[in-house]
């Protein structure tokens, strides 16, 4: 009966809901044991290193056991849910989990709530057994016994013999300098001639004693570590770097020491640009699109890159060759609740202007309620950050890994610009160009900074250029 009991049970595993990734946080569950599941039901969300992804089962049936709680990162293919399939009635969870995960010796979790199947899942049992210490220490006692008698009876020299000794050989200003140093003169190896204490013998001796003293606090370095885990609650947060900030993370610092970066800064007028946008949000054919700077500025850079192709590249280490790629999966910087984020519009150099706001638009909304899938943020070739929604002027952009160019935009502001000879109030904003030096030259990376410049400042271009 049991065997026919385990043969329904089905264990759903952990996908790799991107490509190539190894683990996932489980933030939400939408079930619990005893729910009846169907084919393509949502059980539960994930974090990966990527984005939060809905899983659904893929059969029927009744949730035995939920292996681990939310919170937990798991790796792929590690069992996460087991659902009953055989079209029975539910039983009772507490009386089947042990059939399923059979670590009942384990105990709970502090404050989990949960059954103990939860904690070393997978892990053999004979992982968590420590093998006992052998020797104990009287025989060890015993041992030292018999060697320091061993010693004695082959004629060791008794401890008080040091007693014994003649009175050392000083003079009376060395013997000063030793009482007022502390040192004892019988343990000072003379140097001087028939056998006398010289100065420089007494400084050698306080040096040979502050030897150990300094050594004795590497020894006890370890210490410290414990008191480093103690501190003030109520003056700091400490927040577990995982998902995609640690995945951010790990990127930013691995292009920022793989790849030699160079940054290069124009200032432009991009009052006619905003006179543009004006006017696009009252043509009919961009109604209900997403119409702002950050779209023309897109399509600047993609005519700029048109121009310029070998901007769209990326450096193969493994083969030493520059990859040019003859299309642009253009990213687009997004701050999310869960860290940064870089999903891409595919082929962005294919689209006309209202099909890249209505991209745009898309990336950004689902980026806000972060359903970004990890296909999304995946073969991008370039990218664009928009710093100046935080009132930020510019900064020097990190490139993503796998790409030669990162676009920073300013903040647009009203400032005093000379116009056609006259001091005028302009729109004006700083653009910031960050490329790979590797495969991007100043020249090159320079047309293509002053390109996006130009079609900002006469956004005309975009006909005559595209």
């Amino acid at each position: 009966m049991t065997t026919m009991t385990e043969a329904s049970v089905r264990e759903f595993k952990m996908p790799d809901v991107g490509e190539g990734l190894t683990e996932a946080e489980i933030l939400k569950w939408y079930v619990q044991p005893g729910d009846t599941v169907t084919d393509g039901q949502v059980v539960c969300e994930v974090e990966t290193a990527k984005a939060a992804v809905e899983l659904p089962i893929p059969y029927d049936g009744v949730v035995r056991e939920l292996r681990f709680p939310e919170g937990t990162t798991v790796d792929v293919g590690t069992a996460i849910i087991a659902v009953d399939v055989s079209g029975g009635a539910a039983p009772a969870p507490a009386a089947e989990q042990p059939a399923v995960s059979q670590p009942a010796e384990e105990p709970k979790a502090a404050g989990s709530g949960r059954q103990p199947v939860l904690v070393g899942y997978g892990v053999a049992t004979s992982s968590t057994r420590r093998r006992p210490r052998k020797g104990p220490e009287v025989p060890l006692q015993q041992a030292s016994t018999a060697i320091q008698t061993e010693l004695n009876g082959h004629g060791a020299a008794p401890p008080a013999a040091p007693a014994v000794k003649e009175r050392p050989l000083a003079k009376p200003p060395v013997r000063k300098l030793a009482k007022d140093l502390g040192v004892d003169l019988t343990t000072v190896v003379p140097t001087g001639p028939d056998g006398i204490i010289t100065r420089e013998d007494v400084h050698a001796a306080v040096a040979r004693t502050q030897a150990p003293q300094q050594e004795a606090p590497v020894a006890a370095a370890p210490a410290p570590a414990q008191t480093a885990v103690s501190y003030d609650t109520a003056r700091e947060t400490r927040i577990p770097v995982k998902g995609v900030r640690k995945a951010t993370a790990a990127a930013m610092v691995g292009s920022a020491f793989t790849a030699p970066h160079v940054t290069e800064f124009v200032t432009v007028d991009v009052t006619r640009t905003m006179k543009l946008v004006e006017e696009l949000k009252q043509d009919k054919e961009f109604a209900g699109l997403r119409v702002n700077p950050l779209l023309l500025i897109a399509k600047a850079l993609l005519v700029a890159i048109r121009r310029n192709p070998d901007i769209n590249a990326s450096w193969d280490e493994a083969a030493q060759e520059i990859v040019v790629k003859h299309y642009v999966n253009l990213g687009i910087a997004a701050a999310t609740p869960r860290g940064l984020i870089v999903p891409n519009i595919k082929d962005a150099h294919a689209k006309t202007l209202p099909e890249l706001a209505e991209s745009l638009g898309e990336l950004v909304s689902t980026a806000r309620e972060g359903k970004t899938s990890p296909a999304a943020m995946q073969g991008g070739t370039v990218t664009i950050t928009n710093v100046g929604v935080f009132g930020v002027d510019t900064g020097t952009p990190i490139l993503n890994p796998g790409e030669s160019a990162i676009l920073a935009v300013g903040a647009i502001k009203l400032q005093p610009w000379v116009h056609k000879g006259k001091v005028k109030p302009r729109q004006v904003t700083t653009l910031a160009l960050s490329f790979d030096h590797r495969l991007v030259d100043g020249e090159l990376g320079s047309k293509v900074l002053a390109d996006v410049a130009a079609i900002l400042e006469q956004p005309k271009r975009l006909i005559t250029w595209a």
